[in-house]
């Protein structure tokens, strides 16, 4: 804890007093260890006019003792004709200061490093003031669908580093010296980091996904529409979000109802009727201690039954058909009973033998 508490309060004052040149920029943090290299991302598109990109950073957290990245965010200018000089990592043998960011008419010092979007490590190179308006160069603000006149193009030749390089000087950091301008820059006028940027920075810091230990240099909140808004969060270039872990788990969620569903599939296939059978009879008693999931199931059994008992009901039906032709050799049969029904009928024979008994009983008489 005491050399914790020198490395914060003693060498920051003795480096003030030391380099004057440093004595215009606060250093409030030394850490030992290097932060680790700036994450590439993509810029969202201004809100609206009058905001300046401020770039994403590295801070040190005491509670976690790590780093953790503050995402780079569009904020509102404080004043007009001032610009934002973004805070930067220094070494100094062994020992890493940083140098907070600031409001001012120049852009001043940051190290030299390459933040993009206008930060080549020298100046902006993303807008400039003019009679009370800020004029962004669209070759690199990204000005989306926002309607803004006071715009102009201007190429901006960006040597980005390999390695993204997070800080000034030591080994490994980039080999800057301010210059005159820049120095007078600091010395000036300038105004400290608004309200909304340290509570923005404060958010960043709760957050334990942006911590380097976490996310390994590949923040998922890389950049956001604005200071304090992560609702619609920009992530770095291969961070791992937590959207494609609920995919992947909707995606195993979804074959285990396709399980059950699948039975009917499974019946086709030649091949896997041995091994489907073992299937079948799981879900069925798993489906039945369950909620009403078992009546479909049993219901839908009967039902392809029912349809193999019609045909055998509609067969003895048509076997009816062919008996049809049977009665018309019944109708013969019918006929063929005639000479019993001539029994009954013996009258008209009789009538037959009486008149020709009449007759010669005529005679006799004639």
């Amino acid at each position: 804890m005491v050399s914790k508490s020198w490395r914060l309060s003693i060498i920051p004052a003795l480096l003030l007093m030391l380099s004057p040149e440093l004595s215009s920029a606060q250093i409030n943090v030394s850490v030992s260890i290097s932060p680790p290299e700036l994450p590439v991302y993509d810029q969202p598109p201004i809100p609206a006019d009058g905001y300046i990109w401020t770039p994403g950073y590295w801070a040190w957290g005491d509670d976690s003792q790590d780093y953790y990245w503050v995402p780079g965010t569009w904020v509102e200018a404080p004043q007009p004709d001032y610009l934002w000089t973004p805070g930067y990592w220094a070494a100094d043998g062994e020992v890493f200061l940083w140098h907070t960011g600031y409001w001012g008419p120049q852009v001043g010092f940051y190290g030299g490093v390459n933040y993009g979007y206008g930060y080549g490590g020298r100046g902006y190179e993303g807008g400039y003031w003019q009679g009370g308006h800020l004029f962004y160069n669209r070759a690199v603000v990204n000005i989306g669908s926002t309607h803004i006149t006071n715009v102009y193009n201007r190429t901006v030749i960006n040597n980005v580093n390999v390695r993204r390089v997070s800080f000034n000087g030591g080994k490994g950091g980039v080999r800057a010296q301010p210059t005159a301008e820049e120095t007078a820059a600091a010395r000036g006028r300038h105004i400290d980091a608004t309200s909304v940027q340290r509570q923005h920075e404060q958010t960043a810091r709760s957050n334990p996904v942006l911590r380097a230990a976490s996310n390994h240099g590949n923040p998922s909140i890389a950049a956001t529409p604005r200071a304090g808004n992560f609702s619609s969060p920009i992530p770095a270039r291969g961070a791992a979000t937590p959207t494609r872990k609920t995919t992947v788990g909707a995606e195993r969620a979804a074959p285990v109802g396709a399980e059950r569903a699948a039975p009917q599939p499974r019946l086709s296939t030649p091949h896997p009727r041995p091994e489907a059978a073992p299937n079948r009879e799981v879900p069925n008693r798993e489906v039945t201690p369950n909620r009403n999931v078992a009546p479909p199931a049993r219901e839908v059994r009967p039902v392809q039954q029912q349809p193999v008992n019609t045909p055998r009901e509609v067969a003895p039906r048509h076997e009816v058909a062919p008996v049809e032709p049977r009665r018309e050799p019944v109708q013969t049969q019918v006929i063929r009973p005639a000479p019993k029904s001539q029994a009954r009928p013996a009258p008209p024979p009789e009538h037959k033998a009486e008149h020709p008994a009449e007759h010669p009983e005529e005679h006799e008489h004639h």
